[in-house]
């Protein structure tokens, strides 16, 4: 999935439980634009670390494709 110009983002927060449904408010994150899965996966590699201690937080690594113009 990662052809092209996509771009990658390391997205996510503290959840209000474990089903991991609904971000508590005001503790979304958002990290890029990264321009390759690597760097995407070592910003979410630091930040999942700095909050592991933390069971009700977790971050996600989100492909954003590069868009086709006709």
């Amino acid at each position: 999935m990662s052809q092209g110009n996509s771009n990658f983002w390391v997205i996510g927060g503290e959840f209000g439980s474990m089903n991991f449904h609904k971000l508590v408010e005001g503790s979304a994150q958002v990290q890029g634009p990264f321009k390759t899965r690597k760097q995407a996966e070592e910003a979410w590699k630091s930040v999942s670390e700095e909050n592991r201690h933390r069971a009700g937080v977790r971050f996600s690594i989100v492909e954003e494709p590069s868009r086709q113009v006709a």
